[in-house]
């Protein structure tokens, strides 16, 4: 049996410091060392593996293109070793154990907090560890087992390995700059929308919810002309507020736009699911499929979830 290289671990701490840092001084004085000793550990490290990692310069220290290349690999592996490190105090402390999920923005603002709620409720010693995802992000992050759960836009079918239930969903509104021609409409047919320019949600980050926008559009007649994409509905409004386009946004952000901004609902009857709970089947455990069920059984129907 091999026996864990804790000098190896050790070793991939610091490159990892001196990487982000990108200066020896910097990243000894993060470390609470002095740089004579960092700068030999590196040099350790790089003959070990016979790799070299940095090019030192007046500038400070740049990767190599092979430093470069095992540096996401490396970070991984340092938060991978944090929650080994989290699950071990907790349990050392009586903690049950850790559920680790990962959530996009929105979801964290209304859906997790009430979950949250009950799980604290339910399992007084039970750890749960959040972190911000976007929806791209997602399925991958299953599969590797780097969260228990996740939150996302997430729509269609997964593959064989994932399981997901809709937890919201939303009608389709356009957003438009105040003072625009549609604006004074009370409900705008998304034909109307032929010669726009459009912001979009991200295909990268979401490619589901891109994709079904873009044929709603294409059932209607065109393909949209889009000028920007974003990383997030938020900042789709705010474009469409700086003049740059006008968006297709789940109607409940009217509560939330800005007063440059108008929201108007679409003549179709048009939704797309904001949020969806999704977990891997294959890495699944008794705790994910417990609240997996609480999560089932608070669903509300698709009829009471619209805005």
């Amino acid at each position: 049996m091999n026996t864990i290289n804790f000098r190896l671990i050790r070793h991939l701490w610091l490159f990892l410091a001196v990487a982000e840092e990108q200066n020896f001084s910097r990243a000894a004085k993060r470390l609470g060392m002095s740089q004579p000793p960092l700068t030999e550990q590196i040099q350790v490290l790089e003959q070990s593996l016979k790799l070299k990692l940095f090019e030192r310069s007046r500038r400070g220290a740049q990767l190599t293109p092979v430093g470069a290349a095992i540096l996401p690999a490396v970070r991984k592996f340092a938060q991978q070793v944090e929650r080994l490190e989290l699950a071990i105090r907790e349990a050392a402390a009586g903690q049950t154990g850790v559920l680790t999920i990962g959530a996009i923005s929105s979801a964290m603002l209304d859906v997790l907090p009430p979950l949250l709620e009950k799980l604290r409720e339910r399992y007084p010693h039970l750890t749960v560890s959040v972190k911000e995802i976007d929806s791209a992000e997602a399925i991958p992050s299953l599969e590797s087992g780097d969260v228990d759960l996740a939150f996302a836009r997430l729509e269609g079918d997964m593959g064989e390995s994932i399981g997901s239930i809709p937890l919201k969903q939303d009608k389709l509104a356009v957003a438009l700059p105040k003072g625009h021609r549609f604006a004074q409409m009370a409900r705008i047919g998304l034909a109307t929308l032929v010669d726009e320019d459009f912001v979009m949600f991200s295909r990268q980050v979401s490619p589901v919810y891109f994709d079904g926008l873009t044929a709603a559009c294409l059932a209607h007649g065109f393909s949209p002309r889009v000028l920007h994409q974003t990383c997030s509905v938020a900042s789709q409004v705010a474009f469409v507020g700086c003049g740059q386009g006008i968006a297709l946004v789940p109607a409940s952000m009217k509560k939330l736009a800005p007063e440059n901004v108008m929201l108007r609902p679409l003549k179709e009857n048009l939704h797309v699911v904001t949020t969806a709970v999704a977990w891997s089947r294959t890495r699944s455990t008794p705790l994910v499929q417990e609240v997996v069920a609480l999560l089932g059984s608070a669903r509300q129907p698709a009829s009471t979830r619209s805005q």
